[in-house]
This record gives structure tokens, sequence and C-alpha cells, in this order.
């Protein structure tokens, strides 16, 4: 039986129900953490989507209160001359977690089916060889014992179009504008057709992606920390209750007149 097609909310996620429900899933995030140092699991997510689409604020609400030991974020820069010559996956394959570590790609190997394709930053025998051999490289990496969890946060015409002009008239967001940012939004359909086809050849019942409508960035991201957590069971550990110690007076001495001359941050607010 096929699952009913996610339709996005008509109203928007209020700011107030949404800190409540980010609270309680963040809270179970530091469960879900602990539970992964305990059995040493390891683990990969990886978010890949168009421009826009929500990922960093979606990474942002996911790591926000766990530790960057444990949850630990990858975004890679463009591959340099050398790591072009190397075997594709090779730049990425020293980043994957150890155990007790997840490990959160921004983007993934999974541009040469995105920009790469439609930027024609490789060639056509390179995207379908990537095509053909992702399915068995990521059955290496799950067969290995790695968790693999795949995002593709979904973003639509007339919201990416909001937030790129939000972007460009913001000086706190102009840095999100990326030099391919202007040229996806014009070549719209040519990377909804470079997903529908990497879809298609990667989306497996080993592996499978996991759809993101984001045009609600609230919704979107509660429902990803939601979805995360139900995929790796876990259970709370008990913890020993924990004392704050009496300060010790030994060796005491008026440890803030000894800062007295130093170089302060002036007090401007």
């Amino acid at each position: 039986m096929k699952a009913k097609k996610s339709t996005q909310p008509k109203e928007p996620m209020g700011r107030k129900e949404y800190d409540k429900e980010l609270k309680k899933l963040q809270s179970r995030l530091c469960i879900l953490q602990e539970w992964v140092k305990h059995k040493g699991l390891r683990v990969i997510v990886l978010f890949e989507g168009r421009d826009a689409a929500g990922k960093g604020g979606t990474i942002k609400a996911l790591t926000e209160r766990v530790s960057p030991r444990v949850f630990r974020l990858v975004a890679l820069l463009a591959p340099s001359d050398r790591q072009k010559s190397q075997l594709y996956m090779q730049r990425y394959i020293p980043h994957f977690p150890a155990a007790g570590e997840v490990v959160i790609f921004d983007r993934s190997w999974y541009n040469r089916a995105g920009v790469e394709r439609v930027m024609g930053f490789c060639t056509d025998k390179q995207y379908k060889l990537f095509l053909d051999r992702c399915p068995e490289m990521e059955h290496y990496i799950v067969s290995g014992g790695i968790l693999l969890v795949k995002f593709w946060l979904e973003v639509g015409d007339e919201e990416q179009k909001r937030r790129f002009e939000a972007r460009m008239e913001d000086p706190r967001r102009q840095w999100k504008l990326s030099p391919m940012d202007l040229p996806s939004r014009e070549r719209w359909f040519e990377y909804s057709k470079a997903r529908d086809k990497m879809l298609d050849a990667t989306d497996t019942k080993e592996s499978p992606w996991y759809i993101v409508p984001s045009d609600d960035k609230k919704r979107a991201r509660l429902n990803v920390i939601a979805h995360l957590l139900s995929l790796i069971p876990h259970k709370k550990l008990p913890r020993p209750k924990i004392e704050l110690p009496k300060r010790s007076k030994k060796g005491a001495y008026d440890d803030k007149a000894s800062l007295k001359g130093r170089k302060f941050v002036p007090e401007r607010y």
C-alpha cells in the first residue's frame, strides 16, 4: 500500500509552537547522543536539495544542543586539482564516522548528480558512472555497519525566489549567495530532471531517500529531527547523580585584583 503524498500545511508554523516542539526534540537528541556513544554506533546523515532549500537551518537545529564531538558536521570545499585526479569518493571517505559518531554531510558525493551535472563540471561518462556505482558504494557503507540516512529538502519555485531575494537584500545573509545560486535559479528544470534521475538511480530499499517539503522551514526542521530519531532505536540511559563540589579554600587569594591592568573588552552594551 502506497503512503499518502505529503502536502505542506497552508499556515506556516508559529514561533512559539516551533520553539516548544524543537526543545522536546533536542532533548531527545541528547538522549540519542548518549545511546550512540554507549553502543558505538556509526551514522551518516546527508542533506541535499536545491539552493535555499533550508539545509543550513535544518542542520543548525539538529546540532545546536548536542556535542560536536558526537554530531560532527562536514561541509567540503570544491575539490582541488589533486582531489579531482583521485577516485571520486576518495575525499569523502576520510570523514566517515568512527564508533560513537554521527557525521552530517552538508552536501555530499551527490554533488556529481546535481550541480556538477547541471553546470557541466563533470563529463557524461563520469555522471553515468556515478549513477551506476553509487548504489554499490552505499551497499558497501551499509553492509559495513554504518547507518546511512539521506534527506532531500524540496523547496518550491516561489519560495526559492523569495529566499534568494531576501539574501540579496539582507547583508547578514549575503554570504549565503554562492556563485552557483543564481545560475541554479535560471536552470530550475534542469535541476528538476537531475533530481529525478538521481532518485531513480539511488533511492534503494537499503539506503532510501527521504523527501522533506521545506517551504515551511520550521515544520521541515522538526520533521527531519523527528524522523531521524525514529530511524535509530534508542532508550534513555541511567545517569549518575551529579553533585557540585565545594570550592576549595586552599591557596586562596584575591584573584580578581590580579587582573587589574589587563586589557578588557570595552563594555559597549
